[in-house]
């Protein structure tokens, strides 16, 4: 999860979805409230520990925090050295994980239906917006922490995508970067200011997420498989790039860019960051290894 979230396109919330802990991720956070301090009260910290489910909470985050330095630092370099072979990866894991959570609706009635149009004309829509431009104060960097967390317990929406269009991503991680790597503490500041917003936005969401898997199951995982089909278009491998902007180092980077076949994707005359070769045999096999990537992991996730 931590891996996937920091990657613009591929969402923590699938990962989440298809290793069978989405809804127990949900009721864990979902269980902190202010009831805790009448389970602390009454039964101490072994109370508030089984209520919340702590021991689950706590090695998830381990992973999640491993896994996101990890993206940070080594699919960065993937990002920058294959992007064509890595995206084409995520494609076939999130188009496997649409069957994969849509088997789970049951049955599909003309609801389901509506709402699976309305999730992916929607979030389809968000991958072809253009991106925002952001801005470095604290107030923002919090706003885009609630909103990043939001996305990241949704299936199909991706944090690291919310601040792709908030304008804050080329700002963000190589803050975190920074931070990370000299303790600077201007960068620091920044890292917690961001960190408080995504607590609150996740204090917060989880409840309404919760209570919709519980009165609107079939409804709710339909809602998420639209967010999941609409989503691969900001995945799919061949990229034309329609604007490049420089960022904070002074490097030039990908701004705005739409999906093409792969044969035009050959006929450009050139192509900023990707290239013109579309690789598509071995993009066609990274495909096969992401599909097949989540039954692998479903039938972990049953254990």
């Amino acid at each position: 999860m931590g891996i996937a979230e920091a990657i613009p396109g591929v969402s923590g919330g699938t990962i989440a979805f298809i290793t069978g802990i989405y809804e127990r991720l949900l009721n864990c956070i979902k269980a902190f409230s202010p009831s805790l301090l009448g389970e602390l009260k009454n039964g101490g910290l072994a109370a508030v520990w089984k209520k919340t489910d702590m021991s689950f909470l706590f090695m998830l985050a381990i992973g999640m925090v491993a896994g996101l330095v990890t993206g940070i630092f080594a699919i960065t370099y993937l990002l920058e050295t294959f992007p064509i072979l890595l995206w084409s990866f995520f494609f076939g894991l999130i188009l496997a994980s649409c069957f994969y959570i849509g088997k789970q609706v049951g049955p599909w009635r003309v609801a389901q239906i509506l709402l699976l149009l309305f999730g992916t004309a929607l979030a389809y829509y968000i991958t072809i917006a253009t991106p925002a431009q952001g801005s470095e104060s604290l107030l923002y960097v919090f706003f885009s922490g609630m909103l990043a967390i939001s996305a990241l317990m949704l299936p199909g929406l991706s944090g690291s995508f919310i601040l792709l269009l908030l304008g804050m991503y080329t700002f963000i991680v190589p803050t975190a970067k920074n931070a990370l790597t000299t303790m600077n503490p201007d960068s620091l500041l920044i890292l917690m200011v961001f960190a408080s917003g995504c607590v609150v936005g996740m204090l917060t969401f989880s409840h309404l997420l919760s209570w919709t898997f519980e009165h609107y199951r079939n409804s709710t995982l339909a809602l998420l498989t639209g967010f999941m089909l609409g989503s691969l278009n900001k995945v799919w491998p061949w990229q034309q790039v329609l604007k490049t902007k420089f960022n904070s180092k002074g490097e030039e980077v990908v701004s705005f860019s739409q999906s093409v076949l792969p044969g035009t994707f050959a006929d450009l005359p050139s192509n900023f960051f990707y290239g013109t070769d579309p690789m598509l045999l071995a993009g066609l096999a990274c495909m096969l290894l992401g599909f097949a990537s989540v039954f692998v992991l479903e039938r972990l996730g049953k254990h």
